[in-house]
């Protein structure tokens, strides 16, 4: 009995494109706060990988759950600064009988506008026991180092205090505009002092 009334907390392992802090344990751990994950006091040590791509491109994304919560997972794209992410989707929550509060659901967008590239992936309300693939398509803009944001919400999760109801995993991308197609003026031009 005293197992079920332990919080059992979810994780999940940005598999690719490669992740831009080391993960520091089996679970993809550091991954709480906000935007890209560490946690309030240490926010994890950068890896320096940054990948490639066309614009216009799919970009193979990967994930791996390590522990279950039922929810789902976001993709987002800032060009110039972290700041560019949205904010975590906005939860729906109560307070249990503990007195803690408990999120029931989050809010996903439909359809995806800029700068999230894709909401509601994986949803899920048992475990997902395999390695979980999506290809999303990426704008064909330039940027030298931009930062695509994977989160996990989970709902049937009590508040963490470093992130909430939501963990956070960011990899550094390098993106060059495919000549033969438009630019996608629905994100921002790069800056180039960043």
């Amino acid at each position: 009995m005293l197992a079920l009334t332990l919080p059992v907390e979810a994780h999940f392992k940005l598999l690719s494109p490669a992740p831009w802090i080391a993960e520091e344990d089996d679970f993809g751990d550091p991954q709480w706060s906000y935007p890209c994950g560490g946690t309030l006091t240490d926010p994890g040590k950068p890896t320096g990988a940054v990948t490639k791509l066309e614009g216009g491109e799919k970009l193979h994304l990967r994930i791996q759950e390590m522990a279950f919560h039922p929810g789902f997972y976001r993709v987002a794209l800032a060009v110039n600064s972290r700041s560019e992410l949205p904010p975590d989707p906005e939860p729906i929550s109560k307070t249990g009988p503990d007195g803690r509060q408990r999120s029931i659901s989050g809010a996903i967008q439909y359809p995806p506008a800029p700068p999230i590239l894709a909401d509601g992936l994986f949803m899920h309300t048992v475990p997902l026991d395999k390695i979980q693939e999506a290809e999303i398509e990426m704008p064909n803009i330039n940027c030298t180092k931009c930062t695509l944001q994977v989160i996990e919400f989970m709902a049937s999760h009590v508040r963490n205090p470093d992130g909430d109801y939501t963990y956070h995993h960011c990899a550094d991308l390098q993106i060059r505009a495919n000549p033969d197609k438009p630019i996608d003026t629905r994100f921002p031009a790069e800056n180039k002092q960043h």
